[in-house]
């Protein structure tokens, strides 16, 4: 099976060695190759083969910061105008930028311009925007309102506060006011996957400022259908959360329902399987009235506490005394990003952001 480190072939490294030799005719092919390919390489993971290639890179390109930043930009308009897709391998260019490029404020946003458009920065942007603060949200803001859609979705994207796998902005995790501009520019963009970013970024200040976020929602609600699709996807987290306020806003009443009948059907689980649930839902409203409908499982953790996690069954309109039938299974098979301890776990009904119903499982070896 191909390991995502693998991306990092002999192929993409003689691929960009011959694009480097290309603009800079001094560019020393044969000792990058031999740098890149040292004794350690096999044993490296992909993030070190990543940062391991920057460093190469970095010695390979003029000292003088503002000369290599022209050349990648030069070696990266190439391969655009060549038809070339930026994969993951190319975060070598990003991370060159974000490494050796922090003293040189324009050098830096000029190439990352250049840069995005071929594979987004929106990890090495995050210490420019640590250390310049204002500076680099008002540069962000311009790229909020460009004509091209990857630095629009730079904008969004790399300043969210709790981006995921990057590191965290604290002082937007303070106050995420600077972040409205921006924002407010991308809203009602043409792009699917900068309304995404938007969406994306909604969500990461809803976990600090709940009312922020609801504020923002109640100004959005109708300007148009990318809006609405927006703020419903950035209260996600308040949705799962069962906030009051969202769930008022979306005329979500917990009390126009009842749960009957949950019952587990595999209570003992193996490590590996599933466990098996089914329960009855009815509106006992007399009208139409929409239901989110969610299950939590509560996961034992290894100090023997239980950790909630919500996954969601569906979302729509029940007719006056509509009953359905529910069936549905949760994976206990083994990942990599959760760890099951053996014991006693639990799983309850969410049915408007209300808990309906709790009932207990064993998972076994």
């Amino acid at each position: 099976m191909a390991l995502i480190k693998d991306i990092y072939s002999v192929s993409f490294y003689q691929t960009i060695a011959d694009e480097f030799q290309r603009v800079d005719s001094s560019f020393n092919k044969q000792l990058f190759i031999k740098r890149i390919f040292d004794a350690d390489f096999t044993n490296m993971e992909w993030k070190q083969r990543m940062k391991h290639s920057t460093s190469v890179l970095h010695e390979s390109l003029p000292g003088h910061f503002p000369t290599a930043a022209s050349l990648i930009c030069q070696v990266i308009q190439h391969l655009i105008d060549h038809g070339v897709s930026g994969g993951l391998e190319y975060a070598i260019f990003p991370d060159y930028i974000e490494s050796y490029g922090l003293n040189d404020f324009d050098t830096a946003i000029r190439s990352f311009e250049v840069i995005t458009k071929f594979i987004s920065c929106e990890f090495a942007v995050r210490p420019f925007i640590i250390r310049y603060h204002s500076r680099m949200i008002a540069e962000m803001e311009k790229w909020s309102r460009d004509t091209h859609p990857q630095l629009r979705r730079l904008a969004s994207e790399g300043s969210r506060p709790r981006l995921p796998w990057a590191m965290a902005i604290p002082f937007l995790k303070k106050d995420p006011t600077p972040l409205l501009p921006i924002l407010e520019n991308l809203k009602d963009d043409l792009a699917e996957t900068v309304r995404r970013s938007v969406a994306n970024n909604l969500n990461d200040i809803s976990k600090d400022h709940p009312d922020f976020v609801l504020g923002i929602a109640r100004r959005w609600k109708d300007y148009s259908i990318h809006t609405n699709g927006i703020i419903k996807h950035g209260c996600r987290t308040l949705l799962k959360q069962g906030n009051p306020e969202i769930l008022h806003f979306y005329g979500l009443k917990s009390s126009d329902f009842t749960v009957s009948q949950l019952t587990i059907q595999t209570p003992i689980v193996k490590i590996g399987e599933h466990v098996v649930f089914s329960f009855r839902i009815e509106n006992k409203s007399g009208q139409s009235r929409l239901l989110r409908l969610e299950y939590a499982v509560y996961y034992k953790k290894l100090n023997a506490q239980l950790s909630k996690k919500v996954f969601k069954i569906s979302e729509r309109t029940y007719a006056a005394a509509e009953i359905n039938s529910i069936l549905r299974r949760q994976s206990f098979k083994q990942i990599t990003t959760r760890k099951f301890h053996l014991g006693k776990h639990k799983l309850s009904i969410i049915v408007n952001g209300r808990e309906m119903g709790e009932i207990d499982f064993e998972l076994v070896p």
